[in-house]
Order: C-alpha cells, then sequence, then structure tokens
C-alpha cells in the first residue's frame, strides 16, 4: 500500500486556496479535504515565474498543479502572488554605481528595484549567465541579485560589468 497522494491539477470553483485571520495560507481539495498551511513553490522562478506551479502540503508533497497562472481564478492568483512575494526576494539591478576592483572580492555599489545598495562579490564564479541574456550574481551573503537582461544596461554599467565576465 502506497502513501502517495495523486496529483490533481486546480480546478478554480472546486479546489479552494484561503488566508486565514493569521496570515496562514489553506487549501481545499475538490474531495473537500482541508489542508492547513500549505506553501506555494514555482518550478522555474525565473524561466517560467508564471507557469509550473505547485501547492505543496506540510508534509513536502504536492497538493495540486497550477499549469498556468492565469488559468486560475483572480482571488486564487492574488494569494498564490502574495505568497509568492514573501519567499522570494530576487532583487533586480538596475544600473552598476561602481566596483571597488576589478580583482575579486569586490565591493559593488549598483541600483536596484529596490533602492541603492552595495555587496561583496567573492569571485566570478559567482555571475551566472543564462540563456536569456540574464545574469544572477549571488554576493557574499549568499542573497542573489538578477540582471534581466544584459544589453538594457547603460553603457557604463555593461563595461564594468564585462571586467568580470
Amino acid at each position: 500500500m502506497s502513501d502517495m497522494t495523486t496529483v490533481r491539477n486546480f480546478q478554480s470553483g472546486r479546489d479552494v486556496l484561503t488566508r486565514d485571520a493569521h496570515g496562514v495560507l489553506n487549501f481545499s481539495d475538490q474531495e473537500g479535504v482541508q489542508h492547513h498551511g500549505v506553501s506555494i513553490v514555482r518550478a522555474f522562478p525565473i524561466d517560467a515565474p508564471d507557469e509550473a506551479i505547485s501547492i505543496v502540503g506540510q508534509d513536502g508533497h504536492e497538493l495540486a498543479w497550477i499549469a498556468q497562472l492565469s488559468d486560475v481564478d483572480e482571488v486564487s492568483r492574488e494569494l498564490i502572488t502574495s505568497a509568492l512575494a514573501h519567499i522570494e526576494f530576487t532583487p533586480q539591478i538596475e544600473r552598476l554605481q561602481s566596483v571597488s576592483s576589478f580583482a575579486t572580492p569586490s565591493t559593488w555599489t549598483v541600483q536596484t528595484n529596490r533602492g541603492l545598495t552595495s555587496f561583496v562579490l567573492k569571485g566570478e564564479e559567482d555571475i551566472r549567465r543564462l540563456r536569456d541574456r540574464s545574469l544572477l550574481i549571488t554576493d557574499s551573503h549568499g542573497v542573489t541579485y538578477r540582471i534581466a537582461n544584459l544589453m538594457a544596461l547603460d553603457r557604463w554599467s555593461r563595461k564594468l560589468l564585462d571586467r568580470f565576465l
């Protein structure tokens, strides 16, 4: 006998996602089974942020699968988006202001979508190229920053960045 649960596609109107008074996310599946304290997980948070989303129970088992976020009713979509915003923190670098040195470790001062900040880049291996001309940069504390489009950066920023690529 297996304790595996069959994962079903989320169906608006039959599956219900709610947030209780304490801010805890709850899920009621098609059979009416209540699941308290569920989590929302993206399968591909960078490449396909609005696709392949799971509702996961406290035991770590997947309860429902959402192929496309746009297929979910508006109330559930807002709850999912809000839950993901609380757990995902990836500031977007909009401009490089300065770097302390072209050798690593170096201190970078950058303008992000969340304001001006500085971080230490330990090594060039902490800069990862993605297939869509974007970059992920991980600082010495493990915070990941994203450059959504390398070519959209201003000339000064690209010039500084080129020294590390």
